[in-house]
């Protein structure tokens, strides 16, 4: 396995698990990963996912042997379909694996932390863009290095142009984007930055907050400010007082403003 997964109340743990190669990313990784969230969102313990490498380094991007081998099955393969019509071949199939890798860690309704440390390359950028929060070591090192080696970022692009806009998006795009910790705080591309002796204990403190939210909440939450960024604000005012409505009349709510009102937590806040 690829990974290695720990639970530890609400919060599962998913650790890039290949140090020797700074944890890049295989199809075996893409594939276990999905299984991974897919499997926590659907057993409803779960309500936060923390993404972490293993060896003090988070993914120095594709798995350069498994590209190699799909290259060569392309290359083998007929490029066209018998009637014609254009098909994928092996290199574009697996490049489409990472996209819809990163699109489910994107739109999951559950919390998404990733720790950020040393490498942070080609697919381990896209992963940080898909992060809720995104917490960098202060030794994390990202690069978009495709262009540099005769390739295009492809799959990461709408993520990268989501997160950082279009004009910062553009400019590490034709430079090859080399950014320090400090620099990605900076742009936008992670949310603070720490020692790495101070990383886990901003991790833990990040987890709690997240865990002070009404699960439910937090689902709807993101999956409005998602559709947001793609809907005028006219269009979203019905649609949003129909979410709203909802959330208060339902079991969430009527807990969340009670315990407010009897000076207690809700109880979703003891769950750790």
């Amino acid at each position: 396995m690829t990974l290695a997964l720990e639970r530890r109340g609400a919060v599962l743990h998913i650790r890039l698990n290949r140090p020797e190669l700074r944890n890049a990313m295989s199809l075996r990784m893409v594939t276990e990963l999905r299984v991974a969230l897919r499997t926590a969102e659907s057993e409803g313990q779960v309500r936060v996912v923390v993404l972490r490498g293993a060896g003090g380094n988070f993914c120095a991007g594709a798995d350069l042997k498994d590209m190699a081998a799909a290259r060569m099955q392309a290359m083998q393969s007929q490029p066209q379909a018998a009637t014609g019509a254009p098909t994928l071949d092996a290199v574009a199939q697996a490049n489409l694996q990472f996209g819809e890798l990163c699109l489910a860690f994107a739109n999951t309704p559950l919390a998404l932390v990733a720790v950020l440390e040393g490498s942070v390359m080609g697919g381990g950028f896209g992963l940080a863009c898909v992060a809720d929060v995104a917490l960098a070591c202060e030794s994390a090192l990202f690069r978009l290095p495709e262009t540099g080696l005769g390739m295009v970022p492809a799959q990461i692009a709408p993520f990268l142009l989501e997160r950082l806009g279009y004009s910062q998006s553009k400019r590490l795009a034709v430079t090859g984007g080399r950014v320090s910790a400090a620099q990605a705080l900076a742009i936008g591309l992670v949310h603070a930055v720490h020692a790495a002796g101070e990383i886990d204990a901003a991790l833990d403190a990040v987890l709690a907050d997240i865990l002070a939210c009404a699960p439910g909440a937090l689902a709807a939450t993101k999956a409005l400010i998602s559709k947001a960024r793609l809907t005028a604000t006219s269009d979203l005012l019905q649609p949003a007082a129909i979410v709203f409505s909802r959330a208060a009349q339902g079991a969430e709510g009527v807990e969340g403003t009670t315990a407010f009102m009897q000076k207690r937590k809700p109880n979703w806040a003891v769950v750790s």
